[in-house]
């Protein structure tokens, strides 16, 4: 507990001061981009500014202000942290990317059978929830902040899960198939109800569940168990109604995909005459 208590006021040192900058984010990042590069050059595809929005979003939200205020200050500020990997760094990456840029990965079999495992609607709702709800578990969230190399692997997972929730919702590839409209909407309504008990969960609360950051230095005069509840209401609050914009926003193209259909559909008994 005494070095825990050392490390968060070094971080209050370091955090106020400078942009913090982990070499480990860096090197992923550049590594990201790399590989979309050269896949684009290969294919000719993809759509440049929602990939590298993603990978900006992921860089400030891993290193900065918002990395030290985690790290050593705020749960709520973890928290926003991790509704930014999972709700617009995931998507934004899956949309800069092609299905050209990703098939030749499918004709590697075991490959191509993973994926197909992985991105069914079901699996995928099950590996965010198991991901999401697991990680808030009091004994393993403190145990990644305890741990950098654990903390690291947290936020992989998370990130890793949430592409694979969007799959179903966003996907390039025809291989693996987006949801029907309807499909998607049942979806995204689906996967509010875990998130809304983790969140109920962590905001009723009556304890802090996160004891290192009861421990760490008051910023702005926010208690730990203000700081608790924050946190919570940012996963159910703005978390819920993310969700419902995006069905809103796929209801619309439904609607828009049915009057289309129905425009040529006339179009076609028209010429048939």
């Amino acid at each position: 507990m005494v070095m825990s208590l050392a490390l968060l006021h070094a971080g209050a040192q370091v955090g106020w001061t400078a942009f913090s900058v982990h070499p480990s984010t860096v090197v992923g990042i550049a590594g990201l981009a790399g590989v979309y590069e050269y896949a684009k050059r290969e294919t000719g595809t993809g759509s440049r500014f929602p990939f590298y929005l993603s990978l900006a979003l992921m860089f400030f939200s891993l290193n900065g202000p918002l990395h030290d205020l985690s790290d050593s200050y705020l749960f709520s500020a973890h928290m926003l942290q991790h509704l930014l990997l999972a709700f617009a760094i995931a998507p934004l990456m899956i949309m800069g990317v092609s299905g050209d840029m990703l098939r030749p990965t499918l004709r590697v079999r075991a490959v191509r059978i993973a994926a197909e495992w992985l991105t069914r609607p079901t699996h995928a709702f099950a590996i965010f929830t198991v991901v999401v709800s697991a990680w808030h578990l009091p004994p393993m969230y403190n145990y990644a902040l305890a741990h950098h190399d654990i903390h690291i692997v947290q936020h992989l997972m998370f990130l890793a899960a949430s592409v694979i929730m969007w799959w179903p919702v966003l996907s390039p590839l025809p291989e693996l198939p987006r949801l029907s409209y309807p499909g998607q909407m049942l979806y995204l309504f689906l996967l509010t109800i875990p998130m809304a008990i983790v969140a109920v969960y962590i905001t009723y609360a009556d304890t802090v569940l996160y004891p290192m950051y009861a421990s760490a230095p008051r910023v702005w005069g926010i208690t730990p168990m203000n700081d608790q509840l924050y946190g919570g209401l940012l996963m159910w609050i703005p978390g819920g109604l993310y969700f419902y914009t995006i069905i809103s926003i796929v209801f619309y193209r439904w609607q828009m995909a049915g009057a289309e259909d129905s425009r040529e559909a006339a179009q076609v008994g028209w010429a048939a005459r």
